[in-house]
């Protein structure tokens, strides 16, 4: 066969997996389905020169997980399928599997997968045929992202389950800008700052950064910098040699050192005293520290990741932080909103945390009922994440009920929701008194706008913006 013909050939296969994968999204037909999935197995093992082919859509990582875990089209995916629901493409050597996500509107939506039955198989040869199954998820991810914009615009598409990656959960906005950034910094080498307030998660978006890095075969090390001394801090970050100091009786490794080829990550940096302030820089600029009350250098290889509560910019100009340490954190910023800010999350981590709870508790408990919803969606959460798994905690073990019920939460809670009930009660009270004025003034006025403005005490206009307000306007045509 000629190069050109080869060439052809490539194109035509990967219009014609692009179409099948487009087919497959559109159809709501099961069986249907299953010849189309066959059709793509087949090409996709026609593609990698692999002996089966395999395709899953799903509508989240979770259920991806759920689905990938049965055997597909002949072979087990379960030990690839927690890689590829993290988004990760992976490699099964052992069986010969190659697997990676498909995605849609950069949202998990499936995966693909091949497997090499015959014959052995060295990981090399996997790696080179990954790259080829990788272009044709990148190509159906085209295919999938299309059709669901053209049944969107034909049809109320429903709302994709939440969102996830390793411990991130949600569906609003500002966790899938977080979600993409991750995705974005993830494989690099750079030094992160996670800023926002106190149980927004910062950390558990350091643990992803790490769980979806060429480092995650390696150690994630964790240290808050708040809950130690100057010198404790100092020993627990660098280690300290034998005899350094009163009650140093060996010699002990800091989490510096033992993060080598992993991730350090540095919690609450803000808080760090100026003397470990240099020593860190250190650390960043050179990569080599000395334990405490040592004279040896030693090399290390660790990311940084480092979180914060506190705004650094405004401690750098008071002097509390080191403008050299702030530029050499601050290469990629990732920002936490607090909770309050996307509402569109609360009810999907209620639930997480419920799953979570009640496992721990024994408990069988079903879900969460609409007057408790409204109850969590009311609150103002200054304690953000953490306190909402707190709260649902509380209500699982508590709880008395098949349901989290508002009357399980926290007084402060029910407060607030009654607050805003009374508050919505009143607020209709109002306008109820307000229609039935301009209604009454209206009729005295024979349908004459200025004059019912007058009798009202209002500004013509203010009366015309009132009828457009309260829905006026239908009513006083009748």
């Amino acid at each position: 066969m000629s190069h050109a013909t080869s060439e052809q050939g490539a194109v035509l296969r990967s219009c014609g997996i692009l179409f099948l994968f487009r087919a497959l999204q559109e159809t709501a037909d099961r069986a249907r389905q299953a010849h189309i999935e066959t059709q793509i197995a087949d090409r996709v093992a026609d593609m990698t020169g692999a002996t089966h082919g395999a395709v899953q859509l799903a509508r989240s990582a979770r259920e991806l997980k759920s689905l990938a875990a049965q055997a597909l089209n002949h072979f087990d995916l379960s030990a690839v399928t927690a890689d590829v629901a993290a988004g990760n493409a992976a490699i099964d050597e052992q069986n010969g599997i190659i697997a990676c996500p498909l995605y849609r509107q950069e949202r998990i939506a499936g995966m693909i997968a091949a497997r090499f039955a015959s014959g052995p198989i060295t990981r090399v040869e996997l790696e080179e045929r990954l790259d080829t199954l990788i272009a044709i998820a990148t190509l159906a991810g085209y295919a999938l992202s299309d059709a669901a914009e053209m049944i969107g615009a034909a049809e109320d598409e429903p709302a994709i389950s939440p969102i996830e990656m390793p411990g991130m959960i949600g569906e609003s906005e500002a966790i899938h800008k977080i979600l993409r950034m991750v995705r974005r910094v993830a494989p690099a080498e750079t030094t992160v700052l996670i800023e926002g307030e106190s149980g927004t998660g910062k950390e558990v978006i350091a643990r992803a950064l790490h769980d979806l890095s060429p480092r995650r075969s390696k150690a994630f090390v964790a240290i808050n910098c708040a809950v130690l001394t100057e010198n404790l801090l100092e020993s627990e970050l660098f280690g300290h040699e034998k005899g350094a100091f009163t009650g140093a009786i060996a010699l002990k490794k800091g989490k510096v050192e033992m993060a080598e080829g992993g991730t350090l990550f540095l919690d609450e940096i803000g808080e760090m005293a100026l003397g470990l302030q240099a020593k860190l820089l250190r650390v960043l600029q050179q990569r080599e520290f000395e334990r405490v009350g040592g004279t040896k250098t030693l090399r290390l290889d660790v990311r940084v990741i480092a979180a914060t509560n506190r705004d650094l910019k405004t401690q750098v100009k008071n002097g509390g932080f080191r403008e050299d340490l702030y530029h050499r954190l601050n290469v990629i910023a990732i920002a936490t909103p607090p909770l309050r800010e996307r509402a569109d999350d609360i009810v999907p981590l209620a639930l997480h945390f419920l799953e979570r709870a009640r496992a721990k508790a024994g408990r069988e408990i079903q879900g969460i009922s609409a007057e408790a919803k409204r109850c969590l969606l009311r609150y103002q959460w200054p304690g953000n994440v953490r306190e909402l798994e707190n709260v649902i905690e509380r209500a699982v073990v508590l709880g008395e009920s098949r349901l989290i019920e508002a009357d399980d939460l926290p007084p402060g809670l029910q407060q607030t929701h009654a607050a805003a009930a009374a508050s919505g009660d009143l607020e209709q009270s109002i306008s109820s008194a307000k229609r039935d004025s301009i209604l009454k003034a209206w009729a005295d006025s024979n349908g004459d706008y200025r004059e019912a403005a007058l009798k009202l005490g209002l500004h013509p206009n203010s009366l015309l913006r009132l009828l457009k307000k309260l829905n006026l306007r239908a009513d006083l045509q009748r």
